[in-house]
């Protein structure tokens, strides 16, 4: 039975450079509430932080910089080339990062609650408590041409963090909702301000405002 006390949560997900911060940001000018799975994984990692020793252990001082911070681009090529490093470095992160978004999900204010989950389709239904699921859409071909034009990254590795996530047509089997992000700026507000009266509608039908 839904809880209707519990903030409306919309998952925003989609795959890498397709845009998912630009239409966090544009949620967030509406004055809605944003958690970011990345940001939550990058408090989680900071120096003395538990997951940050398991990844030293896991994966070996290398991965530290100067400081004893993570060395994020030299983690980041380690795991991309090798699903078995990735899925190690998944399994120190991820329950981690479920367990901080679920908590901080509760404290949500706004009418509803935009939680930014890069990784959604490979979380095998962990967050099942959402409501609502949106997918930030593109062609594989602009998404390869963003990533690239980016970030500076060695040849291939932009080929190979495509390959590590789940597919376009895997992401878009979850979706509720969709966002195509190939046009322009224009376009993609356009969306996203019919997809805010929306979840506004449906987070006042569960509570009854």
């Amino acid at each position: 039975m839904t809880d209707p006390h519990r903030p409306y949560t919309v998952a925003l997900t989609g795959g890498v450079a397709s845009g998912k911060s630009t239409v966090a940001e544009r949620f967030a000018a509406h004055g809605i509430d944003v958690l970011d799975a990345d940001l939550i994984a990058r408090e989680l990692v900071q120096p003395g932080a538990p997951a940050l020793h398991e990844i030293r252990q896991r994966f070996g001082r290398e991965m530290l910089d100067a400081a004893g911070g993570l060395d994020r681009r030299r983690l980041r090529e380690a795991v991309f080339s090798a699903p078995a490093e990735r899925q190690a470095l998944e399994a120190i992160l991820h329950p981690r990062i479920r367990r901080a978004l679920r908590e901080r999900a509760s404290g949500i204010r706004s009418p509803y609650g935009l939680l930014a989950i890069p990784l959604l389709a490979e979380s095998n239904g962990s967050y099942d408590w959402i409501d609502r699921v949106l997918v930030v859409d593109l062609p594989r071909e602009l998404q390869l041409e963003r990533l690239s034009r980016r970030d500076t990254l060695a040849p291939g590795l932009a080929e190979a963090m495509l390959a590590a996530q789940a597919g376009r047509a895997e992401r878009l089997r979850l979706a509720d909702d969709v966002i195509d992000n190939s046009g322009s700026l224009a376009a993609l507000n356009a969306q996203v301000e019919r997809l805010h009266h929306r979840y506004l509608e449906l987070a006042g039908d569960r509570t009854g405002a």
